[in-house]
């Protein structure tokens, strides 16, 4: 089980939605206009093929407060930040960092987005390893950390977040 964590509005449906259509048996991978998304009340479940069937829980951004219910059955997590909301920087750190020092989640590879990069506001990725310290929290961190830039909305990224989900199948974790 794969976990996909972050604020609300941070473009996780849309990841998804993006991801599967990738991996979709239809042999296209022309994404189109991204499809519509509604905010994610609850959890959504979503299955990709990537070597063998992976399954992705979506929690909504506003169940921050339970999601540590979610981290028994994980074996990756993926957390999104909105590189375009300087706003949400402050809490997205809290909450990285609260799931980082998660005894449950201490062998859980962790992929970093930092979503919509198309945005002319976002901030670069020099901007955001500044403001999280990035490199001070994968220092400390026990589990593996890589750090993608993404746009989930026109598709940048996404062979990356692909290929993360791919080597973490070889992970015998």
């Amino acid at each position: 089980m794969y976990l996909l964590l972050g604020a609300s509005g941070v473009g996780k449906t849309l990841l998804v939605k993006r991801l599967q259509k990738l991996c979709s048996k239809d042999g296209s991978r022309e994404l189109g206009e991204p499809p519509p998304t509604l905010p994610t009340v609850g959890t959504n479940l979503t299955d990709l093929l990537i070597q063998k069937k992976i399954t992705i829980r979506e929690l909504g951004g506003c169940m921050g407060p339970i999601w540590p219910s979610y981290y028994g059955d994980c074996s990756s997590v993926l957390f999104m930040i909105d590189a375009a909301n300087p706003t949400q920087i402050s809490s997205s750190c809290v909450q990285l960092l609260s799931l980082l020092s998660a005894e449950q989640l201490a062998s859980a590879s962790v992929l970093i987005l930092f979503n919509k990069i198309d945005l002319p506001c976002y901030m670069s990725l020099v901007e955001m390893k500044s403001l999280f310290r990035i490199q001070d929290i994968i220092t400390c961190a026990n589990q593996p950390i890589t750090v993608v830039e993404t746009s989930a909305r026109d598709g940048t990224g996404l062979s990356d977040v692909l290929q993360w989900l791919r080597s973490t199948l070889k992970d015998p974790r």
